[in-house]
Parts: C-alpha cells; sequence; structure tokens
C-alpha cells in the first residue's frame, strides 16, 4: 500500500505542476486536445466497446442493480453522443481570462475580476464511465489539472477511456500530468486522496449517497455535494391535463435511473379525479408501480391494469431510481410547497400549471437548485442546460449550485490598475 500511495502522490505532484501551465494556456491548444478526444473515442471505439463489455458482464455476474447496470452501459450511440458533447464543450467560449465587473474608484484606480481556473480536481465517481470524458474536458477547457478515480466495477471502462483522454491532450500540446487516472481500486487510496489539500482544490463526488456522504464527511478540502435527487412534480388545480400527463410520463419514464427523475408526483385534490387515471393509464404501458396514497388509492382502485401499492412513510423522500413513483393528493399550493419543504433533497422541484401566480409563488419559494414551471425535471442537465457536459449536479449553496460546468470550474482573482497610488 505504501507503493500505491507514493504513486498516487507523485500523480498529484504532477497535475499540481501542469496546472500552472494550464492556467494560461490558450484556447486554440485546450480546443484541439478536446477535438482530438473527440475524433480518438470513435476511433477507439471497439476498444472502448470491447473494455465496458467486461466490466458490464463482471458487474451483472456480481448482482448489480438494473439501475447501476445501466449506468454502467456504452454502446455505440452512447459513445457518439459523449463524443458530440466533447465537441460541445470546445465550441463554448473559454471563460478563463475574463475580465468582469471592472470600476474606477475615486483615487483613480480601475478594480476588477478577473476569471481563473481552480486549479487541480480531484473526481472521484462510481460506474458511469461517461463521467470520465465529461469530467476531463470541462477541467481542460475551463484550465484545470484533473485527477480521476473511478469505481472497480468500471475499471476496464475508465482505463480506455482515459488513455484517449491522455493521449489526445498531450498531442494537442498539453502539459504532461494535466490528466491523471488512478488504476488501484484500492479503497484506502480514496482515503489518502481525501487528506491531499495541499495538491487538490475541490473534490468531486458522483455516484450513491453513501459515496457523497463519506467524502462530504472526510475531505480535508472543499468538496461539492449533490447527485441525490428526490424530485417531485407536482399538478396544480389549474393545468392543462394533457400537458400535464406528458411532463410526467417523461419525468418518470424517459430514463427513470437517473437522479433528475420524477420520485413523488403530487396532484391537487380539485382536479384528482381527472388527472390520475390519465396519468397512471400511461405509467402502467411502461410498468411503473405506484404507491399512492388513501385519496391517489381511492380514485385509482377501480381501474385494471395498474400497480398500485399502498404508500407508507418510507416513499415520501425517497429516491427510487427505477420504475416506480410515489403518488400523493394534496388540498393546496400550500401544501405541495409544505410537502417538499420537509422531503425534498433541493436537486429538481416542478409545478403544472396556468395560473401565473401560482407558478411565481412555485420559483419564489421552492429551494432547490433547479425549479421548473411547465417542464419536465429530466433537464437537469448540462448539456441540455447548454453547458457542453457537467461534473456533477450541486445541490449546496457553495460555491456553485444546479449542474456545473466551465464557469462553475473556475474562481476569479482581482485585479488592480493604477498609476502611482500611494495609501494615506
Amino acid at each position: 500500500m505504501k507503493s500505491a500511495i507514493a504513486e498516487l502522490e507523485a500523480k498529484g505532484r504532477a497535475a499540481k505542476a501542469a496546472s500552472h501551465r494550464l492556467a494560461y494556456l490558450s484556447t486554440d491548444i485546450k480546443n484541439k486536445a478536446l477535438q482530438n478526444i473527440s475524433h480518438n473515442l470513435l476511433a477507439k471505439r471497439e476498444e472502448i466497446l470491447t473494455a465496458n463489455q467486461v466490466d458490464y458482464k463482471e458487474a451483472e455476474a456480481s448482482g448489480m442493480s438494473a439501475a447501476m447496470l445501466d449506468r454502467l452501459m456504452l454502446n455505440s450511440n452512447r459513445l457518439e453522443a459523449i463524443a458530440q458533447d466533447v465537441l460541445t464543450v470546445a465550441a463554448l467560449p473559454d471563460p478563463v481570462g475574463e475580465i468582469f465587473d471592472m470600476r474606477t474608484q475615486p483615487n483613480g484606480l480601475q478594480i476588477g475580476k478577473k476569471r481563473v481556473p481552480l486549479g487541480v480536481i480531484g473526481a472521484i465517481y462510481e460506474s458511469r464511465p461517461n463521467v470520465t470524458i465529461d469530467i476531463a474536458a470541462l477541467c481542460l477547457k475551463s484550465g484545470n489539472a484533473i485527477i480521476l478515480r473511478g469505481g472497480k466495477e468500471a475499471i476496464h471502462s475508465n482505463s480506455a477511456l482515459a488513455k484517449v483522454v491522455q493521449d489526445a491532450s498531450i498531442s494537442a500540446g498539453m502539459p504532461e500530468g494535466a490528466v491523471q487516472f488512478v488504476e488501484n481500486t484500492d479503497r484506502a487510496l480514496v482515503d489518502h486522496l481525501l487528506t491531499m489539500s495541499d495538491i487538490i482544490d475541490l473534490i468531486i463526488p458522483r455516484g450513491g449517497a453513501g459515496l457523497i456522504k463519506f467524502v462530504s464527511e472526510k475531505a480535508c478540502m472543499p468538496a461539492v455535494s449533490g447527485g441525490i435527487g428526490v424530485c417531485h412534480t407536482y399538478v396544480d388545480k389549474s393545468t392543462d391535463v394533457n400537458k400535464a400527463v406528458a411532463i410526467a410520463n417523461n419525468a418518470k419514464v424517459q430514463r427513470p435511473t437517473v437522479c433528475n427523475a420524477l420520485d413523488t408526483l403530487l396532484v391537487h385534490a380539485d382536479i384528482a379525479e381527472r388527472y390520475l387515471p390519465l396519468i397512471a393509464a400511461e405509467w402502467a404501458k411502461a410498468g411503473v408501480e405506484m404507491h399512492c396514497d388513501e385519496r391517489a388509492l381511492a380514485i385509482l382502485k377501480s381501474h385494471s391494469g395498474l400497480k398500485l401499492i399502498p404508500a407508507t412513510k418510507e416513499d415520501w423522500g425517497k429516491e427510487f431510481l427505477a420504475l416506480v413513483a410515489a403518488i400523493k393528493v394534496v388540498d393546496s399550493l400550500d401544501e405541495a410547497l409544505a410537502h417538499i419543504e420537509r422531503y425534498g433533497s433541493g436537486h429538481s422541484e416542478a409545478i403544472v400549471t396556468e395560473e401565473y401566480p401560482a407558478a411565481m409563488r412555485f420559483l419564489n419559494e421552492v429551494d432547490a437548485a433547479c425549479v421548473y414551471v411547465n417542464a419536465s425535471t429530466r433537464f437537469t442537465d448540462g448539456g441540455q442546460f447548454g453547458l457542453g457536459a457537467e461534473v456533477g449536479i450541486s445541490t449546496q449553496k457553495l460555491h456553485a449550485r444546479g449542474p456545473l460546468g466551465l464557469r462553475e470550474l473556475t474562481t476569479y482573482k482581482w485585479v488592480i490598475f493604477g498609476s502611482g497610488q500611494v495609501r494615506a
């Protein structure tokens, strides 16, 4: 283990050294690196997918859940989408070097802020190999070095992807050491990584609640907490029923294994008898299991072909990550807001309504990273928000919130221009 820790620390020092040059590297070189990565992902398609199949078969044999297997799996379509996302990041404006909030003081000093990289980002993540590319692309474009530590369940996939990133970035003129990948899957290395505050400026965990809690509690450097999504959709008494059915169906069914999928459906009592049979019929087509409170169950129990289960208190505030949803009938917007305040995780919340005052109250009073009016929570995603990709979705309030893109991987320094001023 001593040799593994020594190797990890050497990689950290190499990343730190590379970060100094990355901070002022030209946009052209950074974009060239991303273009190389995108090209090589497709050129190495067979090698990457073969490595992923090894991981997938081993994970399946170990009894990994369907939700986690879905996150682990790569195919040609997903790889092409990842490659396109990298090109999208390359096409985005480079935030590094931007000077903003410039003003002139009464004494003639010109004072403003200049956007700079954070330095070295550490990423600890589970299962999803696309994270290797997403985080690397965003870090490189924003001038940060990156230390990647994926889970053992995706080690072959991540190794192949990290090699693509390293080779592509170096061939574009980026410093060696800018992208580090930790091959050793021993959990003890994660413990040590979280102590390396002299190297790592920000640590980003992506995975289950256990990993995020562990990193948040143990990290000696700032850490981004998030990714756990208990997402509600509230159907107000004044709503376009067809719109509300389409939104809730998409939020639950389109990809149920991800953090921005619907978990709890709240329905105003005035519209419940009309609305619930319609959404339940749609969900039944996809095989959704519905955990209903007493009033929802009373409305739906006479309809055939539905998977209905009486809801328990454990269903509220639960992230299902599956074709399962909780349903509750509420008497008012106030009750819906109170339920979300108690059980929400601060991720993504939505209201479907035709009343402007209700929409504005929801936007103003719901405390979450992303709050929607008349749209599916499935849009909480860096690509969908125009960020190209994301390094994660933060549900905390410092230093950033929601999908973390290029700007969220930068900070600023004050810059001051004088003409000989001295302080009296």
